[in-house]
């Protein structure tokens, strides 16, 4: 059976600031809100077994309001589950995952983004773990206290003694690391600390597209010994090397008024009133370029899926929600990708880091 395990979804957060808070004012995700790229009908349609929820918190947040944050996205997607108990349900092992596909509901998963939410505390982290949050993102867009990211300036050459401890506990209790958004010294240590298989929730290929947030050639190369697995985005100027020129220019403009481009929020903003030529269009084809040099750099077992739908404000050609993943799947089939193949890519390695972090 092939479904899809797709590893970031910032839906909970779309809803919190489509409602602007007030949980009675969300969206109905069971009828479907065109505002959204995520709903249950579209979610049946793309074939999506399991699902990595993101509780995310933006960077600029101080540790309360952080902390705060982090708790209120949880609780969101736990409100999320227990009011379609017939369709979505909550998972957090890999076995839980098996079960919850067999009774035809999607698992629901959580992952944080951006590890300044634990306030710097191991006990954070912990506490977050067992609220049932299986990953955590090093960093968002901008650096933590012990952890670069990669759309910042450097301050900690990578990981500090605090942030090789905060890798060295997540193995201990069961969190996956997630490398995507962090800074290659900050992947190339945590390769090196973590005892466990990685992932990169939504990242791409920085041989493919010259982004920041793609992974360099000498992470790939590294990522077969560690058994990690990264999962292919979708986002425009991560896939697409015209996008990412046209969002260069964009960054310079805003550079020019003192506007921060790596605030996702202002960045909207800008683009509303920027007189600076048209976004070119991101494409199915520029995904799929990502998906099959993954597969020649890392091998098979290292490639999943992570197209951060409603996380972004526009999307490739041909995959604009979470109805379209058959027609990646079809795409690789047509290039002569295997069920077998398929499969891992969907599903199975992702699934496996998962099983590895539960023992």
């Amino acid at each position: 059976m092939v479904y899809v395990l797709d590893g970031h979804n910032d839906l909970p957060w779309a809803l919190r600031e489509l409602s602007g808070g007030d949980p009675a004012r969300e969206p109905d995700v069971a009828a479907g809100d065109p505002r959204l790229h995520t709903d249950l009908p579209r979610l049946r349609a793309g074939g999506v077994g399991a699902q990595f929820w993101s509780v995310y918190v933006p960077g600029e947040l101080g540790h309360d309001e952080a902390v705060t944050a982090v708790l209120d996205q949880v609780d969101r997607v736990r409100r999320l589950l227990a009011a379609h108990p017939d369709a979505l349900a909550f998972a957090d092992t890999a076995d839980d995952v098996d079960a919850v596909v067999g009774s035809g509901r999607v698992a629901s998963l959580m992952g944080a983004e951006g590890g300044h939410c634990i306030a710097d505390s191991l006990a954070v982290l912990r506490v977050l773990r067992g609220l049932g949050v299986r990953y955590l993102t090093l960093t968002h867009n901008l650096n933590n206290n012990w952890a670069d990211s990669a759309t910042d300036t450097p301050r900690h050459d990578g990981l500090s003694d605090f942030g090789r401890g905060v890798v060295a506990e997540m193995n201990r209790i069961g969190m996956i690391v997630d490398l995507s958004h962090v800074a290659p010294a900050t992947m190339h240590h945590a390769l090196a600390v973590t005892t466990r298989p990685v992932l990169f929730t939504h990242s791409g290929a920085r041989a493919v597209t010259d982004h920041p947030r793609n992974v360099p050639a000498d992470v790939l190369e590294a990522l077969p010994g560690n058994g990690g697995v990264v999962m292919v985005t979708f986002v425009p100027r991560f896939v697409s090397a015209a996008v990412t020129e046209w969002d260069q220019r964009l960054g310079e403009a805003m550079a020019a008024v003192r506007a921060d481009h790596r605030d996702l929020a202002a960045r909207n903003r800008f683009v509303e009133t920027w007189d600076g030529p048209v976004q070119p269009r991101a494409t199915l084809a520029d995904v799929v370029a990502h998906v099959e040099h993954l597969r020649e750099a890392a091998g098979i077992d290292h490639v999943g899926i992570g197209g951060d739908y409603d996380g972004t404000t526009d999307l490739p050609d041909e995959l604009s929600d979470v109805s379209t993943y058959p027609r990646l799947l079809d795409a690789l089939a047509d290039r002569g990708w295997s069920a077998e193949d398929l499969a891992k890519l969907a599903h199975r390695n992702a699934l496996r880091v998962l099983r590895d972090a539960d023992a």
